[in-house]
């Protein structure tokens, strides 16, 4: 039997957990469910795409699908993103939770959310679009399973990225302030901490992981204006199951989902593999509704 379906649900579930980060680091600092993280991936990945148009290269590097300039388009679409997140935050999400009713600010979060994704749909229609066309050969590792270039480089990407996030968070005082804001809010503001500088690097962080992760999706599958979308439930499943707050658990718990849905596919069928997330969701909820690392509230 081919093992292949544990490297489709690694690769999967890195995407997944990336996703996740900003949903939890949301949840936990700003005390609501952003529904429209999804589609920072989107707007991200389009953005990426339209910078590698801008700069007029090829995206291929050597056996790599993307290169130098998809590098440079990844770190500008960050950015992109980022003050993306920032502006719906001052425009929207800000005004609406100085009232001190984080129902309404879920509430709009659905509705930023549709009128993101229909805007990416009018200025780039709903065709799908690709980095590169280029046919890769998979290369036999072992248990008949095959990994190519590109899974190999967002793999390294993706444990970068979680090794940063996590020093950043444990090491730097801004990491620490994050940190002390998200378990006790009161306290924080009494110890002098930076409430608006902690919100500001909560969107970003969010939004550029958000971002990094639906280029992985754009370079290793395709491009739509609903990809966000159909990662939407993947991703609170996953911050869930890894415990709300927890980076490390957000990332766990992708890789748990990731696996999980490519197990389906492999044993049950490809149609159940929509429904994986939701069954894991409603389990968690129901068994240990604080996640594996998260803490239950006294």
């Amino acid at each position: 039997m081919s093992l292949q379906f544990l490297l489709d649900g690694l690769i999967a579930g890195s995407m997944i957990g990336l996703g996740a980060i900003g949903i939890t680091l949301t949840y936990s600092i700003l005390r609501f469910s952003n529904f429209a993280h999804g589609d920072f991936m989107a707007w991200g990945t389009y953005a990426a795409l339209a910078v590698v148009g801008a700069l007029g290269g090829s995206t291929a590097l050597g056996p790599l699908s993307f290169g130098l300039p998809l590098v440079l388009a990844l770190v500008v679409a960050m950015a992109l993103t980022a003050l993306l997140a920032l502006l719906l935050d001052w425009a929207l999400f800000a005004r609406l939770r100085a009232r001190g009713q984080s129902i309404i600010v879920v509430m709009a979060s659905f509705g930023a959310s549709m009128a993101l994704r229909s805007l990416l749909e009018f200025i780039f229609t709903s065709r799908p679009a690709y980095f590169s066309r280029d046919i890769q050969i998979a290369m036999p590792v072992g248990l008949g399973i095959k990994i190519t270039p590109d899974q190999i480089a967002l793999l390294v990407m993706t444990l970068c990225l979680v090794a940063g996030m996590h020093l950043f968070l444990s090491r730097s005082q801004r990491g620490r302030e994050m940190r002390a804001y998200s378990q006790n809010p009161a306290l924080a503001q009494v110890a002098g901490i930076d409430i608006d500088r902690v919100v500001r690097a909560t969107w970003i962080i969010g939004a550029a992981l958000a971002c990094v992760a639906g280029v992985m999706v754009g370079v290793l599958v395709q491009i739509r204006p609903l990809m966000g979308l159909s990662l939407l439930l993947p991703m609170f499943a996953a911050a869930i199951l890894g415990g709300i707050g927890s980076v490390p658990g957000a990332v766990l718990g992708g890789l748990i989902i990731g696996l999980s849905e490519s197990a389906a596919v492999q044993f049950i069928g490809a149609e159940w593999r929509a429904a994986v997330s939701f069954v894991i969701l409603m389990a968690v909820l129901l068994v240990r509704p604080m996640g594996l690392f998260g803490v239950a509230e006294r």
